[in-house]
């Protein structure tokens, strides 16, 4: 008989994005407040059979409620497969061989670490098999697995709001009050991470003005007081600079999406724009206004802060 532990987590969006100076090994240091959004990430472990040593995972399937890439995601080198291996051999338990099935609802390589969402998804998932065997892992453990899978993976699998330094995977719970209500709209424009950082260099090396922004106070203020505008008006991206050198069409893009709802920001290093609203009804009056203006984009609407990566059903 086929059992199935399925568990989720959340996308994300930077509420402040504060990127420093080339550092001498090439890397920058972060601050960014990360904002969970209830727009998540579904992972199955699908296992039949007894447990046996070796490698513990099978075959891997994703399905796409988004725009699929062109690209074969599915495979050893996928971030949840990867969660699962590295979970069962730091617990040193035998399992039985299963099968990974992601559905997949975050944009791929849009900048809401959807990868990293079903990484964390994978990780709570592969801790609750373990624990069908043997001892599961504490806690400590996993979020230190994640942060070696990537530097979006402990936030995704912490959830709700923070402050994260570093890489970005130093994270600190923020308090907030009340609900956020977004649209994200997606061009479906790659744009390559690591360029927009190295853009960011060339840029600020030519315009002074482009300081890093690495004090997050009046966003932490903006997010106690409840106050939406407030908010709208402490967000910020030290990447958008660059995103928006780099594909052009996003000014268009934030323009629009700005007077659609109360302010527009590229989400990470795009290209997914995040447009923050005053309320639900706003949000979805938005959305629908959006996808008419931008035919062909993917538009859908979310709210936060939401849960972080937990297991839905152990059977």
């Amino acid at each position: 008989m086929v059992r199935e532990i399925v568990a989720s987590a959340p996308g994300k969006v930077n509420l402040h994005l504060g990127v420093g100076e080339a550092r001498t090994d090439g890397y920058h240091d972060l601050v960014s407040v990360f904002h969970a959004v209830d727009r998540r990430e579904v992972v199955r472990l699908l296992l039949d059979g007894a447990p046996v040593a070796g490698p513990p995972v099978a075959s891997m399937r994703t399905t796409f409620f988004v725009d699929e890439p062109d690209e074969d995601i599915d495979g050893p080198g996928n971030l949840a497969w990867r969660a699962v291996e590295a979970v069962v051999a730091r617990a040193g338990v035998a399992v039985p061989r299963v099968r990974i099935e992601v559905d997949k609802h975050v944009f791929v390589a849009g900048g809401m670490a959807g990868g990293s969402a079903d990484a964390a998804a994978a990780l709570v998932a592969a801790n609750a098999l373990v624990a069908e065997f043997g001892e599961p892992l504490p806690d400590e453990e996993l979020l230190e697995i994640a942060a070696s899978l990537g530097a979006d993976v402990p936030f995704s699998l912490m959830g709700g709001t923070a402050l994260g330094t570093g890489r970005g995977d130093k994270l600190v719970e923020m308090l907030s009050r009340g609900r956020l209500h977004w649209v994200f709209i997606n061009p479906k424009i790659g744009i390559n991470t690591g360029g927009a950082f190295a853009l960011l260099d060339d840029l600020r090396h030519g315009n002074p003005a482009l300081l890093p922004h690495m004090d997050a106070t009046e966003l932490s203020q903006a997010l106690t007081s409840g106050s939406v505008a407030r908010v709208a008006a402490a967000l910020h991206n030290d990447l958008e600079a660059p995103a928006l050198s780099m594909r052009p069409v996003l000014k268009r893009v934030l323009g629009v999406a700005g007077e659609a709802g109360r302010r527009a920001i590229v989400s990470g290093s795009g290209p997914t724009v995040a447009v923050l609203c005053d309320d639900a009804d706003s949000a979805r009056f938005a959305a629908e206004h959006l996808a008419e203006r931008f035919d062909g984009y993917e538009v859908f609407v979310a709210e936060g802060p939401d849960r972080g990566a937990v297991v839905e059903k152990v059977g």
